[in-house]
């Protein structure tokens, strides 16, 4: 009940009151008093509402919080976000709650997301730094689907007037990414209080590319698949296999050979530099030399054995140090393994309660699977 129905609620029982003659001994001045002061309040009500009928409905205008705040990737690319994330890493300062709202990780154990700045620098420096890596095709698919692989290859045939080829059936499988963590700590010196962001940013970058590159790729060639993505070697029976005692030109060519044409284009040797150095110095039986070094731009030594591009690696082991069974070379088109990671990176800092060290831990969600492994060409120790 708003006070203009109050107003004549009591109206109407004074009102009353005056009217009822049984009623005797009553203060006639003050219910006068009182008749002319709810009259008055009356007035002035009515008066009011009626110039705020006239007044045009005010528009609410937002008032700006230090700006409308992006949604979703933005938010952690603004410097603001940026700058608390420093402070994070290297003073364990939490990051204020209006930066973190929007926040959408995939795994409790991230702390902190890392900026796509950043994160854009980590991802450079690591296919810059790496060797195997910006080889692979890179998918973003979401973890636990079954993403379809074809293995059509369709062939022309001839066909004799007005009549058609038969048809071909694809065949389809599938491949199933799973959800697998990749930690490393990160190491980030304190000695100095007081540190730019653009330092801050270049050093974390550096940090975690290198320590994440050699972890990604040493699983693309030798990963075992069980809580870490599956590597290319991992299937014994996938490829080709060849045992060999040792390297001489008769083996070279035989691997050349079990590599089947269609995956010519693409395809590389894969070893280390010193089961490498003892190929170079092999020559054909016209004193032609098998292996090839060759210098590119700003010297960078360019591989090659018959003609094919040589992929140095600290992966495999030396056919002088391998044991019986261990593949110590081989040929493979890395376009057709799948490395699948949203490149979502987060970090999360922590004190070591035995040592009381302040941990700074990088986490990375990725899985990697062969999808087609038809080029495959294995060189293993022969006893």
């Amino acid at each position: 009940m708003n006070r203009l129905e109050q107003i004549r609620q009591r109206r109407a029982e004074l009102r009353a009151m005056l009217e009822d003659t049984t009623q005797v001994n009553l203060n006639l001045d003050e219910i006068e008093t009182e008749l002319r002061a709810l009259e008055a309040e009356e007035t002035e009500l009515e008066r009011r509402t009626a110039i705020l009928n006239t007044v045009p409905t005010a528009t609410t205008v937002p008032v700006p919080v230090a700006e409308q705040r992006a949604q979703g990737a933005e938010v952690f690319d603004s410097v603001e976000y940026r700058n608390a994330f420093m402070q994070y890493v290297m003073n364990n300062t939490p990051i204020p709650a209006e930066l973190r709202q929007n926040e959408n990780t995939l795994t409790t154990d991230i702390g902190a997301v890392i900026p796509p700045t950043v994160l854009n620098k980590i991802v450079q420096k690591m296919e810059s730094v790496g060797m195997v890596l910006p080889l692979v095709t890179n998918t973003n698919f979401k973890s636990g689907l079954a993403i379809p692989t074809s293995n059509v290859m369709p062939v022309a045939t001839w066909v004799a007037e007005g009549t058609g080829s038969d048809r071909q059936k694809a065949t389809t499988g599938n491949i199933q990414f799973g959800h697998f963590k990749l930690q490393c700590r990160v190491s980030i010196s304190l000695e100095t209080s007081v540190m730019a962001l653009s330092a801050f940013e270049n050093m974390i970058s550096n940090n975690v590319s290198k320590a994440m590159v050699k972890a990604i790729e040493n699983a693309i060639i030798n990963g075992t698949g069980n809580g870490q993505p599956t590597g290319i070697l991992k299937d014994a029976a996938a490829g080709v296999k060849l045992d060999v005692k040792d390297f001489d030109y008769a083996t070279l060519v035989k691997a050349e050979g079990e590599l089947p044409v269609e995956y010519e284009e693409g395809s590389v040797w894969v070893m280390t530099k010193k089961t490498f150095m003892n190929i170079e110095g092999m020559t054909d039986k016209n004193g032609q030399p098998i292996a090839r070094v060759n210098y590119g731009m700003g010297g960078k030594p360019e591989r090659s054995i018959l003609g094919r591009g040589v992929l140095i690696v600290p992966y495999l082991k030396n056919i002088d140090a391998a044991t019986t069974g261990d593949i110590v070379a081989f040929i493979y088109r890395f376009e057709d393994y799948a490395l699948n990671t949203n490149y979502q990176i987060g970090v999360k800092t922590y004190e070591d309660n035995e040592t009381d060290d302040i941990v700074r831990k990088s986490t990375m969600i990725c899985d990697g699977k062969p999808v087609d492994t038809n080029s495959l060409v294995k060189l293993a120790k022969k006893a």
